[in-house]
């Protein structure tokens, strides 16, 4: 099986978030998927098939499949542009729909069209104000829990008790966000998911379907830049279109290689 690394987010080696990417001819067991997955102990692996002009796509972590990987699908279209067919556009059939990524020739970005994700204001969990060693100023629910802080630096300085959230179910993730210090990015985060296996992700494209019509709200304009707070970082291109939202990002080959099974 042919299988890459690719750090996404980032034009540098060892920045952004590292996604493997494993070409598969059909679909195998999805036992022997999530093996894989666990051995390659990134926090996705995304297993890719064609199908005719498109291409099915699943993301694993090395816990659990999961619905929407962004730097994952960066990578996929990364990859397949750059060794499999040189198409400017590609679809992906995935348990959240279908996804599109355009590259931009100009930029030298991958465009990825996602489905948005509206927050709901809600109380601030106690327990999780006690999993972070910053005051949490408010709090939304989405398929994450979006907890707005008061600057970047809260953000960048945020000391989590993991325990303490895996103790909370009733989201995937927890996003911390505040505006940016830095006049060239509108926001920043970090996001945390250990009930997923994941402590804390270097660069997350589907948070940003969260954040980005959080913060279009607040800035009053759909054109933003983010800024992820990991100690990777990476910097993500966001538009904010009703229901859907595009992320856009550079990618680096970090590893080519073979998965042997036999």
């Amino acid at each position: 099986m042919k299988y890459y690394v690719v750090d996404a987010f980032t034009d540098e080696l060892f920045k952004g978030n590292p996604a493997g990417v494993c070409i598969l001819e059909k679909w195998l067991d999805n036992k022997l998927l999530q093996n894989i997955a666990y051995e390659n102990n990134l926090a996705e692996t995304v297993f890719i098939v064609k199908n005719n002009s498109q291409y099915d796509l699943r993301w694993f972590t090395p816990k659990t499949e999961i619905e929407l990987c962004g730097h994952a699908t960066l990578a996929s279209a990364y990859i397949i542009k750059n060794f499999i067919e040189d198409n400017d556009f590609l679809t992906f059939n995935t348990k959240s729909g279908i996804l599109t990524v355009l590259f931009n020739k100009e930029k030298e970005l991958f465009e990825m069209d996602f489905p948005a994700r509206k927050t709901e204001k809600v109380e601030i969990i106690e327990t999780v104000q006690n999993a972070i060693n910053e005051k949490i100023k408010e709090a939304y629910l989405s398929r994450d829990l979006l907890l707005l802080l008061e600057n970047e630096e809260q953000v960048k300085n945020l000391m989590v008790n993991f325990d303490l959230l895996k103790t909370i179910t009733i989201c995937h993730g927890f996003i911390a966000t505040a505006l940016s210090s830095n006049k060239e990015y509108n926001f920043v985060s970090r996001y945390f998911a250990p009930n997923v296996g994941i402590n804390e992700d270097h660069v997350t494209g589907s948070s940003h379907t969260t954040l980005i019509p959080f913060w279009a709200e607040r800035f009053g304009k759909n054109k933003l830049i983010a800024k992820q707070l990991s100690k990777r970082g990476g910097t993500l291109y966001c538009e904010n279109n009703g229901d859907r939202v595009k992320i856009a990002g550079k990618a680096k080959l970090y590893l080519e290689g073979n998965i042997e099974l036999k």
